[in-house]
């Protein structure tokens, strides 16, 4: 039974897993290690009608398998493009936060020279046992990891430079590990012209027709969006420099509730569907 994976969902559900490929399913998500995606729709074949969504990063960079393309998931990037799509790689969870951070300048063609550091909890490093996710390790603890090299910068400077071609910079990101299981919390700081109140307009046109992205009055914290599939920006300005804070859920907008709303796009329904969750807050 799948409860005896997922001790959650006891009392949910009487599903049960099986090892047979239902080959004409509509939809068919992939949650696999980094790799196996791309391995088992080489070995496995399923229909041309079934839409495939990849939570893996196999495919974010543009790879295909079988002629089976597949369109970059960040509806907040190109929300038109994946309504007619027929894959869809859902991109990762830092790569969400920091995008989505970042979206607006490239947009308006602002974008400079970023220097970024975020934070994630345990499981942004997967079921995987490890020394860095034990809790004797983790607990009142937190390391930097992957300096300047974290394999979602591809992914990132792909948007960006897609929406400001000029854009030559680069990222400079500093992924760190934090000691709680959820979460994500990223700060970016550029240097920019726009006065803050230009910046705050600027952020609240963008993203004022995504039902999960929102501009806050105040300053931000994690505990306002784990549980949800929101985004939750804010914005500083110091001299010359301005500061993005942005907090998603790795597990639900970086990762399943951004898949949801991915197959909520390609079919047709309403993007927040099965996703107007509460934050757990306390």
């Amino acid at each position: 039974p799948i409860t005896s994976i997922h001790g959650d969902l006891v009392g949910e559900t009487n599903l049960n897993f099986n090892a047979d490929y239902n080959q004409e399913v509509d939809v068919l998500f992939l949650c696999l290690s980094h790799g196996e995606s791309k391995k088992l729709l080489s070995e496995a074949t399923f229909h041309e009608t079934t839409h495939i969504i990849d939570l893996g990063n196999d495919f974010r960079l543009g790879d295909s398998v079988y002629g089976r393309e597949f369109v970059y998931g960040l509806p907040e990037f190109q929300r038109e493009k994946i309504t007619s799509a027929k894959n869809i790689a859902n991109p990762g969870c830092f790569a969400t936060a920091i995008q989505l951070g970042l979206l607006p300048l490239a947009k308006a063609g602002l974008l400079k020279s970023v220097h970024t550091t975020g934070i994630t909890g345990s499981t942004g490093a997967g079921q995987k046992l490890q020394d860095t996710t034990h809790f004797t390790w983790r607990a009142n603890n937190i390391s930097p990891y992957k300096t300047l090299t974290h394999q979602h910068l591809g992914e990132i400077q792909q948007t960006l430079r897609a929406l400001q071609p000029a854009f030559a910079d680069s990222v400079h990101f500093i992924p760190w590990r934090g000691d709680f299981t959820r979460g994500i919390f990223v700060t970016s700081v550029l240097e920019s012209n726009l006065s803050l109140a230009e910046a705050n307009q600027l952020y609240k046109d963008f993203y004022t027709s995504h039902p999960f992205t929102h501009v806050a009055e105040s300053m931000i914290d994690m505990k306002q969006v784990v549980n949800t599939n929101k985004c939750l920006l804010y914005l500083e300005k110091v001299g010359n420099q301005l500061v993005i804070h942005s907090a998603i859920d790795n597990l639900v907008k970086g990762a399943s509730g951004q898949a949801i709303q991915n197959m909520n796009l390609i079919f047709g329904f309403d993007e927040t569907l099965g996703l107007k969750l509460k934050p757990i807050v306390f």
